[in-house]
């Protein structure tokens, strides 16, 4: 934060000061007086002064490394780096020089500093002496050159203690130009405290792990449900040199509060046993457990002593929450849950007791509606940051962290500006030595504004700090070992500080939140999809035996999918929430109604069997199967035309489910099927089909009794006949009747062998 004023330290001697002023003014006078020797030809109108001589930006100085960092008087300081020549010119004649002083006074002069570019006669520190220079007889152009400084400390020229401005220049000739000029410059800064203070700050330094989702819903039917892993690039992290693996490394040396996602512990811990990989259209063994062993082992030896704080499962974007998603039903409900899983999973895993009272908005960005969410969620500390929580009263130093702001909810209150000197690139060495030394000048400048106020400064660096973020952070705590000026502060301890009655303490209107981060969060669509998903799984696990087994991945991948690792990355959060979703139907669409064919009734009553199927592995339960008739003769179980029957399967079988019915008259009913869980909630697709009634009368049966009858009445007749003939052809003496002749064809065709119709009969 910018405060109003800072305290002004004391200053170097008069003496020193003019000694200083001469020698720069000397420096300058060669390159004024080529400035002064340009033509004015064509009577230019008056230029406006330059704040940098022409040619200081011509070489590109990078000071790769400073050690030590915060010297003492019988130190020597080495300072190493590399010079390009980027102008189109030879440089000959070249010089580097190291440049101290003059002392910085107040946070205010450090950032003023650092802003600047160009070299400034009178404002840039002034050489330390020839004695300690180096010399190139030339610099070509597009080609760089590395040097090295070594300079004793005690020919520095420090006197009291605070902060110093530390400059590298490089000086030179070229064809235009044949005076000495001053061609390049970088500036950095070199904090003197070579004694203990009396008064130190409490700074508490966060140490954040963090990962984005990488695990699927999707697990194998398997006895221990193998995970499967949309990509294997979380193994990259947790390997040597990886950045979850050098966060591990480097903070188990330094004083840190751990700030972890629990689904980042569960990731690994399921990486530490079997688990599949997605590639292509199928998945792979996963080879990677040894890794994710071994960073687990690692962790869990670092935390075992230390302060570790449980975010939600997942990290929820909360802001996205406070802004989009709270108004959607139940997406409080699943915040809750992400929080109340937290505390478990990190004292499964690391076995240690977390805390879970802490809230972490994007980039501590914070509005009413964000508190009001976190602490919906159970936390009572949000972690904003200084550039969200502005000071109003105009104090002349940065205020201690902790804020209440009403309901029994602190602020912690982030520092801005050495919460964001990591943000950028750090693998180059330049940009890395620079923030090392911005956070030291900046943490000894904050301690001397008020020397007599202690207070507690909390940095909340990036959520996913890069390997070389982690490696600069870690440089800079260890810049502060020896507490000289600070002193480590746990988070929990930092929150409960007092506060200073004059900090501010005002939440910030929903207006002033940063558009670029509003621009970044999930949108409504977002949390309606979730709240589909959501859905969708709460019937699904009403049935089932085991619903742990479906429950709890597909609780955490619903949490993922409020991450705020998708912040960015809307097609990607898109993509994980569809393939959650879609699993989950293609789960669901395992227990189903098996297409029934059209069914005949010949008779008043019959049985009507209804087969539903189960692919799942395991068993479902307490399910309702009902059937629907569009005619009103029609009956199911006597009851009328709609009857429900339970239904209960074991994983991997079928069950037919008997209906019986009953009619009055011929004719067609539509016959609807339909599952239903125990609420009355409709469970998959309903299936149709068609009952025909062909009942045979009474009438009908008289006829054909009749019928019948006189077909027994022909026979016995023809019987007799045949009968008495045959006894007179004996009586006449004539052994051998004679032939009757055999019918010419037969009374009933042979059976037809095509198939018959389509349908289903139901007889009595």
């Amino acid at each position: 934060m910018a405060e109003a004023a800072d305290f002004r330290g004391t200053r170097p001697s008069p003496a020193r000061r003019w000694l200083r002023r001469t020698a720069s003014a000397v420096l300058g006078a060669p390159l004024l007086a080529g400035l002064l020797a340009v033509p004015a030809a064509g009577a230019a109108p008056a230029a406006e002064p330059a704040k940098a001589p022409t040619g200081s930006r011509t070489v590109d100085v990078s000071l790769d490394t400073l050690s030590p960092s915060v010297p003492t008087e019988d130190d020597t300081l080495t300072v190493s780096g590399t010079l390009t020549n980027k102008g189109k010119e030879t440089i000959s004649s070249a010089e580097v020089d190291l440049r101290v002083g003059p002392r910085l006074s107040g946070r205010g002069e450090v950032d003023d500093s650092a802003k600047r570019s160009g070299y400034l006669p009178g404002a840039d520190p002034v050489t330390v002496g020839d004695k300690y220079t180096v010399k190139f007889p030339k610099l070509a152009k597009g080609i760089s050159q590395d040097f090295t400084l070594t300079v004793p400390v005690d020919k520095l020229g420090l006197d009291d203690p605070g902060v110093y401005q530390l400059g590298v220049s490089v000086s030179g000739r070229t064809t235009t130009a044949p005076y000495e000029q001053v061609l390049g410059i970088e500036r950095s800064f070199l904090p003197w405290q070579p004694e203990a203070s009396d008064s130190r700050t409490k700074l508490t330094f966060l140490w954040p792990l963090i990962a984005s989702p990488h695990v699927t819903a999707e697990t194998r039917s398997d006895e221990q449900q193998t995970p499967v892993f949309a990509n294997d690039d979380l193994a990259k992290e947790l390997a040597p040199g990886g950045r979850l693996e050098q966060m591990v490394s480097l903070g188990s040396r330094l004083p840190v509060t751990w700030v972890v996602d629990p689904d980042l512990l569960a990731s690994v811990a399921a990486m530490a046993g079997k688990y599949e990989v997605e590639s292509g259209d199928t998945t792979v063994p996963g080879k990677n457990q040894n890794v994710a062993r071994q960073w687990l082992t690692a962790l869990e030896k670092v935390v075992e002593d230390g302060k570790v704080i449980a975010l939600p499962f997942a990290d929820p974007d909360l802001a996205s929450i406070a802004h989009r998603g709270k108004n959607v039903s139940g997406t409080l409900s699943r915040l809750q849950s992400a929080s109340a899983v937290a505390a478990t999973t990190v004292e499964t895993i690391l076995h240690v007791k977390p805390s879970t009272d802490f809230a972490w908005p994007v980039n501590g960005a914070v509005d009413s509606s964000i508190v009001d969410v976190a602490t919906s969620a159970g936390a009572h500390n949000v972690i904003a940051r200084s550039d969200s929580f502005r000071e109003t009263a105009g104090l002349p130093y940065t205020p201690t962290s902790a804020r209440p702001i009403g309901g029994g909810t602190t602020a912690v209150v982030a520092d801005a500006r050495l919460s964001t000197l990591f943000d950028g690139d750090m693998s180059r060495a330049g940009a890395a030595t620079l923030a090392v030394q911005r956070f030291l000048a900046q943490t000894l400048a904050l301690t001397e504004q008020a020397p007599d106020n202690e207070r507690s400064i909390v940095v909340a660096p990036p959520r996913m700090p890069t390997a070389a973020q982690a490696q600069t952070m870690a440089r800079a705590l260890e810049g502060l070992s020896g507490n000289r000026w600070t002193q480590p502060l746990d988070l929990v301890s930092a929150a409960e500080v007092k506060p200073d009655p004059k900090a501010t303490a005002k939440v910030p209107r929903a207006a002033a939140y940063p558009k670029k981060l509003r621009a970044q969060e999930l949108p409504t669509q977002a949390f309606q999809d979730i709240r589909t998903t959501q859905s969708s799984l709460d019937s699904f696990e009403t049935i089932l035996t085991q619903p742990e087994r479906v429950v709890t991945p597909f609780g955490n991948a619903v949490n993922r999918s409020m991450s705020t690792s998708w912040r960015g990355q809307a097609l990607e959060a898109q993509q994980y929430r569809d393939a959650v979703r879609d699993y989950l139907q293609s789960l669901t669409s395992e227990v189903q109604l098996i297409k029934k064919s059209d069914v005949t009734l010949s008779g008043r009553s019959a049985t009507i069997p209804v087969t539903v199927q189960n692919k799942l592995v395991q068993g479902v339960d307490r399910l309702v199967l009902k059937l629907t008739s569009d005619n009103i003769r029609l009956k199911f179980n006597d009851d009328g035309s709609m009857a429900e029957l339970p239904v209960s399967i074991a994983g991997g079988h079928s069950q037919s489910v008997k209906f019986d019915t009953a009619t009055s008259a011929n004719g067609r009913a539509q016959v609807t099927a339909r599952l239903y869980t125990e609420d009355g909630t409709q469970y998959g697709e309903e299936m149709t089909f068609t009952v025909k009634v062909s009942e045979v009368t009474p009438t009908v049966l008289l006829v054909i009794a009749g019928g019948l009858l006189l077909l027994v009445l022909a026979g016995i007749r023809m019987y007799s006949h045949r009968k008495r003939a045959v006894a007179s052809d004996t009586a006449n003496g004539d052994g051998d009747g004679p032939e009757q002749p055999s019918d010419p064809t037969p009374d009933t065709g042979p059976e037809s062998g095509a198939p018959s119709g389509t349908g289903e009969k139901v007889d009595r």
